[in-house]
């Protein structure tokens, strides 16, 4: 086998498995924990230590879609699994993952809440008793910070249920002395706003559109390191950088989607390694191209 040093050690070990067995793990999801990232994580962490009082610091993560947010808080998630109560009957969770309702409901939220903790409950029961089950149920798993995703869907309802689910998401908060970590994109920062008393709480974190700089060559390297090819693609060289950036236009889950596209193309067309030429045939569509054509149709 030819020389492999542009791999990590973990990485490498999956160039002895079948062609179709490497596709099948470019495929799956990967975590990259670039500088940004790992700073938010950092002060995830801090919340889950913090000392329980009645008004608890929150954050809210914002970025464009596709941006990161997801494998952000799963990877938080991920460090955080629940476990069996060693006192008693069902589990400790001191974080749980939710995605928001669809729209800005109560009822709905705390449908999520007690599915995500296997709770059994009446579907049209009062609003009020759901409430009651869901505090004496997080209460009892021990929660400590409660992750929201996709919060900006809280924007499909009306003015008055935007704010009455912000003030839900603030009893939650004071009742149980938990913090909560919404992500979403630029409108879920616009939706905090429109209840102060929520948008004072939340700290915002922002995970911005890449530029073409050093930080995106040390981005393209690390993915380098994590795609078992057997020979080494240099994205970090000058032309395939700003050719995978045009192709990306500065989001890390298209940069994602490109790399693996092309790195099952390397696989399948026994190159082993990504070129201009490959980039070529998987007939990539940026974001805008995709946004125009869409609008196209539209009229």
């Amino acid at each position: 086998m030819s020389d492999i040093s542009h791999l990590k050690p973990e990485t490498a070990q999956l160039l002895l498995l079948s062609d179709g067995e490497r596709i099948e793990k470019i495929r799956s999801d990967r975590w990259i924990g670039y500088p940004v990232a790992q700073r938010i994580l950092r002060k995830l962490e801090d919340l889950l230590v913090y000392p329980r009082k009645s008004r608890m610091p929150s954050m809210l993560i914002v970025g464009e879609s596709n941006n990161g947010k997801t494998s952000l808080v799963t990877r938080f998630c991920n460090k955080h699994p629940a476990e069996d109560n060693p006192e008693g009957e069902g589990i400790i969770a001191p974080v749980l993952y939710i995605q928001s309702p669809p729209v800005p409901d109560e009822a709905r939220l705390y449908n999520t809440l007690l599915d995500s903790v296997f709770a059994t409950y009446k579907a049209n029961d009062r609003v009020d008793r759901k409430q009651f089950q869901v505090v004496k149920i997080l209460r009892y798993v021990g929660l400590k910070v409660l992750v929201i995703d996709e919060i900006h869907s809280i924007l499909a309802g009306p003015i008055n249920k935007q704010r009455a689910f912000l003030n839900v998401l603030k009893y939650l908060s004071n009742e149980l002395q938990i913090s909560i970590v919404a992500a979403g994109t630029k409108d879920a920062f616009r939706a905090m706003q429109t209840e102060p008393q929520i948008a004072n709480r939340f700290e915002p974190a922002e995970l911005p559109r890449w530029t073409l700089d050093e930080n995106f060559l040390r981005l393209l390297v690390s993915f380098e390191h994590m795609l078992p090819l057997q020979l080494p693609s240099k994205l970090h060289s000058k032309s395939l950088s700003a050719r995978l950036f045009t192709m990306c236009e500065g989001n890390i889950g298209e940069l994602s989607r490109v790399l693996s596209d092309a790195s099952v193309e390397a696989i399948v067309s026994k190159q082993e390694y990504i070129t201009p030429k490959i980039l070529d045939s998987i007939g990539w569509v940026t974001p805008s191209q995709r946004k125009r054509r869409l609008d196209t149709g539209a009229r």
